[in-house]
């Protein structure tokens, strides 16, 4: 489902500290998507650009409440996917703050949506998720016990230092309810798997690795 929290890539450039690039990235995004990614019930974020960055990600929940037919919504539409590979009982978060840095991900790496969809090393619920144009595939993730509340940036932005020394001091990992390790082709190489570097084969119905 589409959470895109306001900015693109060109949003990312301007809040990326110039030189200083991307050190610490942190990424907007309205609830419930934002929870849900970090509760590692959203495996994937989906976004109509590519990810400008791999490894550590943190989650910020923008400042928009969500409405509670969107929280049962998307609710319902987890509970839907996960029971396709046998998983018929998900802890939702109990509440979906907002204004707040909540935790981070690791981004392995990210695949056009059309690719996901059909690549079959992974669950069919993942490849169920796959409703954006590029889907940044999301690994380890680790919740702030305490959020904290901020404010947040459009697009992918640098968290201020005194925010991230906080939020660095060991923030637990999130155990979720069907974890799933994406088959990098190199797994020491976060780039071996790229958009593009997977091509549906309609001839064979089947996944081709370039």
């Amino acid at each position: 489902m589409r959470s895109e929290g306001g900015g693109g890539p060109q949003g990312a450039a301007m809040r990326c500290g110039g030189d200083d690039g991307l050190r610490n990235p942190c990424l907007p995004m309205h609830q419930p998507w934002a929870s849900l990614l970090v509760h590692s019930i959203k495996r994937m974020e989906g976004r109509s650009w590519p990810s400008p960055v791999t490894g550590r990600l943190w989650i910020h929940a923008a400042s928009k409440v969500p409405d509670p037919d969107t929280v049962a919504t998307m609710e319902d539409f987890y509970q839907e996917i996960y029971a396709v590979d046998g998983v018929h009982h998900i802890d939702f978060p109990r509440h979906y703050p907002v204004s707040r840095l909540l935790g981070c991900v690791d981004v392995v790496s990210c695949v056009r949506s059309e690719e996901l969809v059909c690549w079959e090393d992974v669950p069919q619920s993942v490849r169920l998720e796959g409703l954006n144009d590029f889907c940044w595939l999301c690994e380890y993730r680790q919740k702030l016990v305490v959020p904290f509340e901020m404010r947040g940036y459009q697009g992918v932005y640098n968290l201020e230092r005194r925010v991230y020394e906080g939020a660095a001091r060991g923030p637990p990992p999130v155990q979720g309810p069907l974890p799933v390790k994406f088959p990098l082709p190199n797994p020491r190489n976060p780039l071996s798997l790229k958009p593009g570097s997977l091509n549906f084969d309609s001839s064979k119905s089947a996944l081709v690795k370039t």
